[in-house]
């Protein structure tokens, strides 16, 4: 069985987009409380952090104090070298209990993130189908890489910058109220004017970096776009108008960028201003207080200490508040996709048990009037009613658009049908676990996805468990043998991104090997010989014909010269059926087939 992939085709009738670019599903902001889930597995660590926060701040609060001892003891001429080595030894005390804190916020820092990516990446994969066909590619990128990567910036600089610098100005404030009431409160009035004005412009930053990360996003999918599709546009010599597309998506990211720019930029100096100004103010008012008796040189130099104590926490408060409104702009954006629910979450409760389908034997599929259409557009299907006996062979024929696709998407589950029932073995799909499904399944889209990576690892996706001899008997099968005969690595040969190092018939043919190496009972193949020359598609069909005997397969054929023999043919025509029978019987009986036939020399 292959892996879940979109499954619009050139040939089948496309899903209509719905959504905003950027795929929100809810616009209610995140608070702090949002990021605990994040940081509950790294509680012990961060119960470290704390401690050590408290203590550093601690050595660094007892600066300021011996340092006033220090300046008295040496007016009073008396001896000061054990408090200007104790002092000594707190600055290092302060400095290594700072180092280690900033690695082990660090670390925490990368784990949080790994653990977003991993969780996020988990459910990104099991999103529903039709999510995929809504969604940009490079914005889901963009959640995955950037938005993960800011909440970094929450840990170390934002939330516990936030929680040290309050203890800090805490310790700090009160040590100058005990110093000086009087010039703490000149102190305050200088300080609250500064740091009010930053926070108000910090307060605006999330809304901004929400808007900027949705920009890169956007620049992010432009790119992916242009990259998957590169040779076509080097083909269309469109490779300046590609670019200038980006550029657009650029420009737009870098305009985002700058009005976040603009509110941070006003944080430091407005930071700035309010040190040096209460610099300034406790100098000239404090000189001025040492002059009339009230406080000692010493007194006046510990509160200058305990002042830079109190204001550049708050300054490094400041700036971590903003980075913590950026996070929190990201972490929005990570939170409304983990809110999108994945897929069968909607299921039905009571699924039938995975033994209501026998293990290997063939199953029969049976469409009773299903009807469907994809989200937020027309109706693709009308109550088309058909079966497939257990261990037969059925096409599905019909011009292009005639839902002849969205039928196998239907059989796997990628979406559910909209009226009618279908059923495997007389069980209701909707009734059993997905996963017990699409064990019995094996699907080959139309476009062959290859996987970047080796030609083992594309075998091996559906059958983990698989021998080499198993691998390469399965290549042998569909005449691929020679991949792994003319590479020195064997099975360990590259195939490329997307497997461009592969023509377009190894391509098709090394999707189908890998569902026939799961060995299910019932087989989906979608288009199997569109990329085949004649000697190939010949090779295919005697290797269908070979497995055909053990499994039900539905096959899509637009070249009917592959089906002509089979069990059962059904023609399709705007998404109702409009014959079947076998070939001869068609050719006398259905227009749309005798035309079709005709097209391709198949009658005269």
């Amino acid at each position: 069985m292959t892996a879940a992939a979109p499954v619009t085709t050139a040939d089948d009738s496309a899903p209509t987009a719905a959504g905003g670019p950027d795929g929100s599903v809810d616009d209610r902001r995140v608070g702090l409380a949002a990021l605990l889930p994040y940081l509950r597995a790294h509680r012990g660590t961060l119960a470290v952090v704390g401690a050590l926060s408290l203590a550093g701040a601690a050595a660094s609060l007892a600066q300021p104090l011996l340092t006033r001892s220090v300046l008295d003891g040496l007016s009073g001429s008396r001896s000061v070298g054990g408090l200007v080595a104790a002092l000594v030894a707190l600055v290092l005390v302060a400095a290594a209990i700072g180092g280690v804190r900033d690695y082990l916020l660090q670390r925490t820092a990368e784990g949080v993130v790994l653990g977003t990516r991993r969780r996020l990446a988990g459910h990104l994969l099991r999103l529903p189908i039709a999510e995929y066909d809504r969604r940009r590619t490079g914005d889901l990128l963009s959640r995955v890489g950037s938005d993960t990567t800011l909440l970094r910036a929450v840990v170390t600089s934002g939330l516990f910058e936030v929680v040290t610098g309050a203890v800090m100005v805490l310790g700090a404030g009160g040590a100058m109220v005990l110093l000086d009431p009087v010039l703490f409160g000149v102190t305050l009035l200088g300080v609250a004017a500064g740091i009010g004005i930053a926070v108000a412009f910090a307060h605006r930053v999330r809304g901004l970096a929400r808007a900027a990360q949705e920009r890169v996003g956007e620049m992010t999918s432009a790119v992916e776009r242009a990259i998957s599709a590169a040779r076509t546009i080097r083909a269309a010599r469109a490779e300046r108008r590609e670019a200038d597309a980006i550029g657009v998506s650029a420009a737009r990211a870098y305009a985002a960028g700058l009005r976040v720019a603009r509110v941070q930029a006003f944080v430091g100096p407005a930071s700035s201003v309010t040190i040096q100004g209460a610099f300034l103010l406790v100098l000239g008012v404090g000189g001025a207080r040492v002059a009339a008796g009230a406080i000692t040189v010493g007194d006046l130099v510990a509160f200058i200490m305990f002042l830079f104590f109190l204001v550049l926490p708050l300054g490094q408060a400041v700036h971590a508040y903003t980075q913590l409104q950026t996070g929190l702009g990201a972490l929005q954006r990570i939170e409304e996709m983990l809110a999108v629910p994945v897929e069968g979450a909607a299921d039905r409760p009571a699924p039938v048990p995975a033994r209501a389908l026998p293990g290997g034997a063939p199953a029969s599929v049976e469409f009773d009037r299903v009807g469907f259409g994809y989200p937020g557009g027309p109706p693709v299907l009308h109550e088309v009613s058909f079966t497939v006996p257990a261990g037969t062979r059925t096409a599905l024929v019909g011009p292009s658009g005639a839902g002849k696709s969205t039928l196998l998407a239907l059989v796997e589950r990628f979406y559910e049908v909209t009226g009618g029932a279908l059923r495997i073995d007389g069980v209701d799909v909707r009734d059993l676990p997905r996963d017990a499904l699409r064990a019995r399944i094996g699907y080959v889209e139309q476009s062959a996805p290859v996987l970047a990576g080796t030609l083992r690892e594309n075998l091996l996706i559906s059958a983990p468990e698989a021998t080499e001899a198993r691998l390469r008997a399965v290549l042998d099968e569909v005449n691929l043998g020679h991949l792994a005969e003319r590479a020195p690595e064997g099975l360990n040969v590259q195939v490329g991104e997307g497997g461009v190092l592969l023509s377009g018939g190894e391509r098709q043919r090394l999707a189908i090997a890998r569902a026939l190496l799961a060995g299910p009972p019932v087989l989906l193949l979608d288009e199997p010989t569109s990329n085949l020359d004649a000697r190939n598609e010949a090779a295919l069909r005697r290797a269908i014909d070979a497995v055909a005997a053990r499994r039900t397969l539905l096959i899509v054929a637009h070249r009917l010269s592959t089906v002509v023999d089979a069990d059962q043919i059904v023609v399709l025509d705007g998404g109702r059926v409009a014959a079947t029978g076998t070939h001869d019987e068609l050719t006398g009986t259905s227009p749309l087939y005798r035309e079709l036939a005709t097209h391709q020399l198949l009658v005269s």
